[in-house]
């Protein structure tokens, strides 16, 4: 095992990309709609596109990660896209100087840009994640350590973004204060990530790879014939659908139903807070049970949370924020799992078929990731449309139930099956650790 403060200033690295992915997650579709002005149909087709690029430019620095690396390795691939990466934040919130469809080329062009920066960064940082130790106690820690660090993150996205983007750019106008926060994240982010790649230094598998690395054929059959990876990320792709539906939401939630858009913010906010007190509960719970029997385990309250808020109806602010701060610590339980997991996948691939690749399995689950995200975007963006909403305008009645019914019932169906997927995993309790004693001898 390593000593825990190498391993926590590691894992501080999540605090800068969550800075920039947060934002992404919380603010950018409403920023489009709410900001600029876009129709939500534009607005989602706009994310959905980046969304799915950013997948399959994941998957290219993946496989490029395992075929070749500067000197250095990974390590020098995070501090070289450091900078780039914050400049790509900031163009991503400035506001078009064109109208009209140049205008929305100029925005889809600059989150393609972020994305394509945001990749080339964090795929290498993932896949050092499971070079700086093979012991699947320390992969746990550092995958909570992770996300405390994104959880703090979230809070200051969450409560942060406003005020500290209207100080920033000196003016209350939207545009302007979303753009004034990118400035600011992306100076935090940049700093944060050189500081971690210059004092990063791998403790697992070599950083050399071998002379005839695998062709990309042999590393997409490879992981195809890994059930431990597919599994893991089919029930990783359900879960990221029904938690992007319910998070992208809120705002949207607290403005048109609850007509209170600070309290949004303020839920936002609380839901990050909860994160960071239910993420050592989570690994705690981990240590006792598995992380397969804790998938169970917080999708159930996942589920059972949907069931009530589709049959009960929450008109109350508080009251909101409260089943949304409960809903999160649930949510926090699923992550921790997927990322606390998904390293032990690369041992369980090489034992399978006697190729370990790295890159390449980082680089597909960041695809499909995205993919989900461009999946649950859809779905709201057609949802909210065929209900009828508008943005900055009184919502009809039926309208407005039409949105509830798309906010819970999609999400509810997509965590049954991510449980489903589960059921089919290998990687029980003390499964990893097992595999790791076969290898050795």
């Amino acid at each position: 095992m390593i000593g825990r403060p190498r391993l926590l200033l590691f894992a501080c690295g999540d605090f800068a990309f969550n800075l920039y992915w947060q934002g992404l997650m919380l603010f950018l579709l409403f920023y489009y709609t709410d900001a600029l002005g876009l129709p939500v149909e534009t607005a989602a087709a706009i994310y959905t596109a980046a969304t799915v690029w950013d997948g399959l430019v994941n998957f290219a620095v993946g496989t490029l990660g395992d075929r070749w690396r500067p000197r250095g390795g990974y390590r020098r691939m995070l501090m070289l896209g450091a900078v780039p990466l914050g400049l790509a934040c900031i163009l991503t919130y400035l506001p078009p100087v064109l109208d009209g469809p140049a205008g929305v080329a100029l925005i889809l062009g600059g989150h393609l840009l972020f994305r394509t920066a945001y990749a080339a960064v964090n795929i290498p940082y993932l896949a050092m994640s499971a070079r700086i130790s093979s012991d699947s106690r320390d992969r746990a820690f550092i995958a909570g350590a992770r996300m405390l660090f994104g959880t703090l993150a979230w809070v200051v996205v969450a409560r942060g973004t406003i005020p500290i983007g209207a100080w920033f750019a000196g003016t209350a106008v939207p545009a302007r204060v979303y753009l004034g926060a990118a400035v600011a994240f992306a100076a935090l982010g940049t700093g944060i990530l050189l500081i971690v790649g210059a004092s990063y230094r791998s403790n697992g598998a070599p950083e050399t790879t071998k002379a005839t690395p695998p062709s990309i054929g042999a590393a997409l059959r490879s992981i195809a014939a890994n059930r431990a990876f597919v599994t893991l990320n089919v029930a990783m792709m359900a879960m990221i659908v029904a938690t992007s539906i319910l998070g992208k939401s809120v705002l949207y939630y607290f403005k048109y139903f609850l007509h209170d858009e600070a309290a949004g913010q303020e839920a936002l906010g609380w839901m990050g807070v909860m994160s960071g007190f239910a993420v050592p509960v989570w690994m705690l719970l981990q240590r006792q049970i598995g992380g397969r029997a804790l998938w169970f385990v917080a999708a159930g309250a996942c589920i059972l949370g949907l069931v009530l808020f589709g049959t009960l109806r929450i008109g109350s602010i508080w009251g909101m924020q409260l089943y949304l701060v409960a809903m999160q610590a649930a949510i926090v339980g699923l992550h921790f799992v997927f990322w606390a997991m998904l390293p032990n996948t690369i041992e369980y691939g090489e034992r399978t078929t006697g190729l370990r690749v790295e890159g390449v399995v980082f680089g597909m689950a960041a695809l499909l990731q995205r993919i989900a995200i461009g999946v649950a975007t859809l779905i709201l963006g057609i949802g909210f449309g065929s209900a009828g909403y508008v943005a900055n305008a009184e919502q009809q009645a039926g309208t407005l139930a039409a949105m509830r019914w798309t906010i819970a019932g999609a999400p509810l169906g997509f965590f049954l099956l991510s449980c489903a997927a589960m059921l089919l995993n290998p990687l029980g309790r003390g499964a990893h650790a097992r595999l790791l004693q076969m290898m050795r001898r």
